[in-house]
This record gives C-alpha cells, sequence and structure tokens, in this order.
C-alpha cells in the first residue's frame, strides 16, 4: 500500500496514537506539513519524514469543527440569520427621542 501523500484538508490517523489530524498547510519553502489535531493543537512535520509517519488515511470527524470551538449545529445556528444590533435598541437611551415627562 502507497503512503499517503499530504494535501491539504485530508484527514490523517496516528496509527501508533490513534490521534486524527487534519493537513492544514504546506510549506515548500521551508519543507513542512501542518497539522491540526481535534483538540485545537497544532504540530509540524518535516515533508521529508512524511513517508515515514505511522499514518493512514481517515475519513474527517463527524464534528470536524470542534478544534475551533464551535459544533457544527452550533455553526450553524449561528449562522441561520445575523442579529441586527439596531433591534436591541431603546428609544429611551437616547437624549431628545423620549415624550416629555409631564
Amino acid at each position: 500500500m502507497a503512503h499517503p501523500k499530504p494535501d491539504i484538508g485530508d484527514w490523517y490517523e496516528d496509527i501508533d496514537s490513534g490521534e486524527l489530524f487534519e493537513v492544514v498547510a504546506i510549506d515548500e519553502v521551508h519543507g513542512t506539513v501542518e497539522v491540526q489535531y481535534l483538540d485545537g493543537a497544532v504540530g509540524e512535520f518535516e515533508r521529508d519524514h512524511w513517508p515515514a509517519l505511522p499514518i493512514v488515511d481517515a475519513e474527517p470527524p463527524e464534528d470536524a469543527n470542534i478544534a475551533f470551538g464551535t459544533t457544527a449545529h452550533e455553526q450553524d445556528a449561528n449562522t441561520v440569520e445575523p442579529a441586527n444590533p439596531l433591534d436591541t435598541l431603546e428609544g429611551e437611551s437616547f437624549t431628545g427621542t423620549d415624550e416629555p415627562d409631564h
């Protein structure tokens, strides 16, 4: 079986630790592959060492957004409709907008 080639957005599993990670960047200048684990931790591997890593291709986890502090459900709920900040303003909070007290 051929060793998986690193591609941005692809998920891999470290077969020694069982950890899942996503390739988030490939730095051709410095010869590194940058990855992010499910807990949000960021790591880096030397591109030359990639073929020797004990990893296999993996499916993205059910909730791949967990590293960003939100679940997919929370993220969807937050993007349904942005709140209009003007809806929270009260007329009484501005001088000159209230009816005069009698």
